[in-house]
Parts: structure tokens; sequence; C-alpha cells
């Protein structure tokens, strides 16, 4: 893995946030036609296009690069470095009027995260993290905000339903909810925006695919965050749909065996 992303992902990474976003405020709060997708999550007309315009530009100025992308599949995907796009993390936020979706953009390299932003087109506000940076929010840099103790922590996920199908996960969950402070609903890839800015200390997620995690890692992890599986091992293309992501270490590691108990 490279020690330290080159200038030149980190600014396609802004043209893409800026095509994709500029697109998805056309149709944001607007009639738009809901297809079911195979896995029964709603799918627009702006997740689609919004993909397309960015694989476009991705082909166009890096021809050698892998491609995954939620709408559109994978095209290289064993390739030295791949994109993985998802146009709009929170769809069913996104069709519901309710700003705290987001296009996530991530480049790998030789498997692991070097790249991610996450863009919130309606609020302007655009989180990049890049191996050898500081994470920044719209230019400035950002930093996690621990708070001492478990119990004084605030804990988001984007929704209780997430763990309903891991009977396991569902009762870990529970155990930590009782731990924290309070625990939250409904984030999207906007609260892990919002750990990296300092003002959530947790965030724990189930049923994720790459495309929804891949661009969180470099935007927490640049901003003084930590964030992996339950296990506690680094996120990949292959990672499982568990995340834990923590204000920083010290707190990830108290996190964990409450998790895996």
């Amino acid at each position: 893995m490279i020690d330290s992303c080159p200038e030149e992902f980190i600014v396609l990474a802004g043209r893409l946030a800026d095509a994709a976003g500029d697109l998805v405020r056309q149709y944001f709060r607007r009639p738009l036609a809901i297809v079911d997708k195979a896995d029964e999550s709603p799918v627009t007309m702006a997740d689609r296009e919004a993909e397309a315009r960015m694989r476009d530009m991705i082909t166009r100025q890096f021809p050698d690069h892998g491609l995954i992308g939620e709408e559109h599949g994978p095209d290289r995907p064993d390739a030295e470095f791949v994109w993985v796009l998802d146009p709009i993390d929170g769809t069913k936020a996104f069709i519901s009027g309710v700003p705290v979706f987001g296009v996530l953009i991530a480049l790998l390299h030789d498997g692991h995260p070097v790249l991610g932003v996450i863009d919130q087109p309606i609020s302007r506000e655009r989180w990049v993290g890049a191996a050898g940076h500081a994470t920044t929010m719209n230019g400035a840099e950002v930093r996690t905000a621990p708070r001492g103790e478990l119990a004084d922590c605030v804990l988001w996920s984007t929704s209780p339903h997430m763990f309903d199908g891991d009977p396991a996960a569902s009762t870990a969950f529970g155990r930590l909810r009782e731990a924290v402070k309070f625990v939250h609903y409904g984030g999207e890839c906007y609260q892990y925006g919002m750990l990296a800015s300092g003002f959530i200390d947790i965030v724990v997620e189930d049923d994720m695919r790459a495309y929804d995690y891949c661009a969180l890692v470099p935007v927490v992890q640049g901003a003084g965050g930590i964030i992996t599986d339950w296990r506690g091992a680094a996120l990949g293309l292959q990672s499982g749909g568990k995340v834990l992501a923590a204000a920083d270490a010290d707190l990830h590691a108290r996190v964990l065996p409450i998790l895996q108990d």
C-alpha cells in the first residue's frame, strides 16, 4: 500500500464529487421513479446517472484503473488501483428528502483504501481523507474529540434493524447501547463525517458492503479515529459487513470486547 496518496488522485476525487453532486441536487426533493433491486433496496435514476458520470470520468483519465460501483457492478476489480463508488449512500434518506445521505468515493491500492470522500451535496459539506494527509472538511483539517469515559460517549448507527438478521450481533449492539450515554439512529454516511469532526464518538453498523465503508476508512483514520470490523481487522474489499468506528484507539479497544463477548 502506498504511504501517501498522489495529489492527482485527490484532485480527481474532488471533480468526481462535484459532478455527482451537481446531478444529485437536480433530483433532490423531486418526484422520482423508485425501483426495488434484488436486495429490496430502492434505487433511483439519480443513483445510476451519478455513478455512470463518475465512471466515465475515471476511465477517461485512468483507463487502467479498476471500478466497483453499487449500481453498475465491477470492472477490472483486480487492478492495482480500484475506485469504489456509491453515488448515493443512504438512498432511503434521499428519496425521503432528508439530507443525511452522501456521495461516497474511495480509491484502493492493492486492496487497501488510500483515499476516501464523503460528500453531502445539499449542505455542501465534503470530508476528504487520504493516506499521508490529514482529513479535511471543506478544506479545513478536522480531528476526532474522544471523551474520557465510555458512559459519556455518543453512539450512532443507521438503523437498529441492521442487526435483525444476526441475533448475536443484535445482542452485542444492545450491550454497547447500555454502556454509552445515548444512541441515535439515521446518520447514514454523514455520521462518519461527524465522528471525524469530533461530534460523535462511536459508530457501529452491520450488513455493510464494500461501497458502503471503503470511503469511510481514510476519512476516519486521517482525523485520528480507528475503523475496523468487529474483530479489529482492517477493512478492505473482502471484509464482512460489520463496521466499528471509534474516536481513538483507546475507545476502540474498550468497545471491541463488548461487541465480541
